[in-house]
């Protein structure tokens, strides 16, 4: 299995160091927030080489982008205005054009604050302009080799596409080969249904993957069990990444990631010597 990490678990404003260290703990992909690149507007596509280029230097691979439209605003998914779609559409182009400059292949679209549907907005209007968004974002994404992987997120968070099967069937209506579905842990906790289920159902849709825990802290660091988790996408032979996405670094970065890594080595080496 391949095993990434998000660079914001050690960022501190130095991207190679960044590298370094995730390489250091034994990760061989990163995964990138655009937010840590500065205005992400501003890159071209020799800018994005670099980027890319820094990133296999340590002998990573730059897995994509996530966090999209995390600490910016005038983006919005669902928002009936016209001009904030075409901003947020022109947008997501250029994310497309800085991860495939990098060398990336993968654009986690979570942002639930930028696609949350406003009540006084018609929920069928909001879907409509979703599929569209992503009907027309389609070519540019083959062209760049990107595929958009859609986070559905917990009700806390948002309340548009809370479940696996909910995203499922909004996949079927964009009917893009390039707009795909992402699996996270921490948001599948917040589903009635168990997990192991979630990802053995969803696996034949599913284009990226984030460990973690509802806790905040990286995989096997809370109440879930990872290991059944591992065994599905072991038994479903997915072969994508699983990057490692945390939220509470109160711990240290580096206690984070060495711990993580193990947890997965674990759970993935275990199950496969079950299998």
């Amino acid at each position: 299995m391949n095993f990434a990490i998000c660079n914001e678990t050690f960022w501190n404003g130095d991207f190679t160091a960044t590298c370094e260290a995730a390489a250091r703990h034994g990760y061989t992909g990163l995964e990138v927030a655009p937010f840590t690149l500065g205005d992400i507007t501003c890159i071209n596509e020799a800018d994005a080489k670099k980027i890319g280029d820094v990133i296999r230097s340590f002998g990573l691979q730059p897995v994509g982008l996530h966090w999209l439209l995390a600490k910016t605003s005038g983006y919005h998914l669902t928002d009936p205005d016209p001009l904030v779609a075409q901003r947020t559409f022109d947008y997501a182009k250029q994310l497309v054009d800085v991860c495939a400059g990098m060398g990336g292949s993968i654009l986690v679209w979570g942002s639930p604050q930028q696609r949350s549907i406003d009540p006084s907005w018609d929920r069928n209007d909001c879907e409509k302009r979703v599929i569209d968004f992503y009907q027309r974002l389609s070519p540019y994404l083959q062209r760049g080799g990107v595929t958009v992987a859609l986070e559905f997120l917990g009700p806390i968070e948002t309340n548009y596409l809370n479940t696996a099967d909910e995203t499922i069937r909004l996949l079927q209506a964009i009917n893009s080969p390039n707009v795909r579905l992402h699996l996270d842990v921490k948001a599948m906790a917040a589903d009635i249904r168990p997990i192991p289920e979630i990802v053995r159902d969803s696996l034949p849709w599913t284009a990226h993957f984030h460990a973690n825990d509802p806790n905040l802290l990286g995989p096997g660091m809370g109440e879930v069990d990872f290991s059944p988790i591992a065994a599905e996408l072991l038994k479903g032979n997915y072969q994508g990444w699983v990057s490692v996405e945390v939220f509470d670094l109160a711990m240290g970065a580096d206690v984070i990631a060495a711990t993580s890594m193990r947890n997965l080595k674990a759970a993935f080496v275990n199950d496969a010597d079950k299998a």
